[in-house]
């Protein structure tokens, strides 16, 4: 059994190095000499392979842990950018062959280079993915990961709806995205605790200075605040020796609130020599010998946020600040209107069951249609009926029952579960559009679906089934099933 398994199954405190690969053999023996403490404060460590973090020419997790010079306790990441199953499938079946058997599941965020209205990139969803390594694998120990740092109701929810995804779809554990907004650290720890059956989780933590706040500005999904960058200005101000100190600091301090918090463990990324971890671990013991509950912990993190002549840190951004249970959205007139126009169509035509859909469903699955011209001139009308309406992209397997009416091809990346981690509120981590699974959100809250978002596990699109018609394969199956399913719809995430 694995570290990282054996660790979670025992509820000990685990420490999950990140390694970004890059060509460098100064990179690999600096995480090596980490590797060789095997643990930090006595919590076992092992280490996070990041995958297509830069680019998709970058150095992959499994050619990255060959390369140490020495076998280590890793946990290899897959990201579905620029991937179809295929890809995911090839991994799994070298990871098995190298005697690997854990895997952490992303979708991946925005690869450089992608720019909308320009050729389409696919993106393997994480949920799908997930079910994908669940079949192939279903002993792995598979990860998946939750961004609960949002601050518009939409984005947030449906964040965590897609977690009650990911999690029917086969997650054995969760890896928070960077985040420092404490409040919202225990936000997520309470929302497993109410799942009925809670995973462990990891905080994905960082020692954060003045220059690495900046280099975040290109991280999508992470916040930093403009009252935190005064303080981390102020320190770097006095100089770089006091700012470093401060921000090891803090990070000692995260790591013990999280672990009092319930959290499994800690994903650390940022720390790149072994002096830094030293450092850091010098800094854990010292607080360990003075903090022992979240009360005695609170006000230590705040005054690590505290300088003087500056006000106190707030960790939401100055436009919003929902937190989970809170209800203050609602859909447009507009909203409201598209969806019952899009929802009696789809009754009358797609149904399976009116004489209209019955006699629809015989007209396209007639022998002519499936000649090469007839099945290019029905691809043809489909996405000209589809694509003024919905946005459509013909991909030969429609899911717009199962996402209201709003076309995941109309997502950069395609998904269709739920958003991705980098939307800052509401709007898409590409930046030219509010984010769709936010409109999703508000319209299945105003219509009473929001069970929906949470109980509908979509597949990938298979790469054989683009840019054809999907009206003969719809009528061909059977009506969709619920996955999931749950006793009763919410309307919005519990509190």
């Amino acid at each position: 059994m694995s570290l990282l398994k054996t660790a979670l199954r025992e509820n000990t405190f685990v420490c999950v190095m990140e390694f970004v690969p890059k060509p460098s053999a100064e990179r690999f023996a600096a995480m090596e000499a980490i590797m060789d403490r095997a643990h930090l404060c006595g919590w076992p460590m092992t280490v996070a392979i990041g995958d297509r973090v830069g680019s998709p020419l970058d150095m992959s997790p499994l050619d990255a842990l060959a390369s140490f010079g020495k076998p280590l306790p890793a946990l290899p990441h897959f990201s579905g950018k620029d991937r179809e199953r295929h890809h995911l499938l090839a991994q799994l079946q070298r990871m098995d062959a190298a005697g690997l058997d854990q895997l952490l599941l992303l979708t991946g965020d925005r690869l450089p280079g992608h720019e909308p209205g320009q050729h389409s990139i696919r993106y393997l969803e994480s949920v799908a993915a997930l079910q994908i390594a669940r079949q192939a694998c279903p002993h792995w120990l598979l990860g998946a990961a939750l961004n609960p740092f949002k601050y518009r109701e939409e984005e947030g929810g449906a964040q965590y709806f897609k977690a009650e995804k990911k999690l029917a779809a086969g997650a054995d554990f969760f890896t928070l995205q960077l985040g420092f907004d404490a409040d919202k650290h225990q936000e997520a720890i309470r929302w497993m605790s109410r799942q009925a059956t809670p995973k462990p989780m990891l905080a994905c933590l960082m020692s954060l200075t003045h220059g690495r706040a900046a280099m975040l500005d290109h991280v999508a999904g992470v916040t930093v605040t403009p009252s935190m960058r005064d303080i981390l200005e102020a320190e770097a101000a006095q100089s770089k020796a006091f700012a470093q100190a401060r921000s090891m600091d803090r990070l000692a301090l995260q790591i013990i609130g999280t672990r009092l918090m319930g959290y499994a463990g800690v994903h650390l990324s940022g720390i790149h020599a072994l002096k830094q971890l030293l450092a850091l671990e010098a800094r854990i013991e010292h607080w360990q010998g003075q903090i022992h509950s979240l009360q005695q912990w609170a006000p230590a993190w705040q005054a690590s946020w505290q300088m003087p002549g500056l006000p106190a840190v707030v960790f939401h951004p100055p436009q919003a600040g929902w937190r989970q249970g809170e209800s203050r959205v609602a859909a447009s007139g507009r909203e409201k209107l598209r969806y019952h126009v899009m929802h009696g169509m789809h009754r009358l035509l797609f149904s399976r069951r009116n004489w209209l859909s019955k006699a629809f469903g015989w007209a396209v699955r007639q022998p002519l249609w499936t000649t090469r011209l007839g099945a290019r001139v029905l691809h043809t009308l489909e996405r000209g009926v589809k694509r003024p309406l919905v946005g459509c992209d013909t991909c030969g397997h429609c899911r717009l029952e199962d996402t209201l009416y709003i076309c995941p091809e109309t997502c950069p990346k395609g998904l269709a579960n739920g958003p991705c981690g980098g939307t800052a509120l509401n709007r898409c981590e590409f930046g030219d559009r509010e984010c769709i699974h936010s409109v999703k959100y508000r319209t299945a809250k105003a219509v009473r679906q929001t069970a929906v978002l949470s109980e509908r596990l979509i597949p990938c699109i298979e790469v054989q089934t683009r840019h054809r018609s999907s009206w003969p394969q719809w009528f061909e199956a059977q009506a969709p099933t619920r996955l999931n399913p749950r006793p009763a719809p919410r309307t919005q995430p519990e509190s």
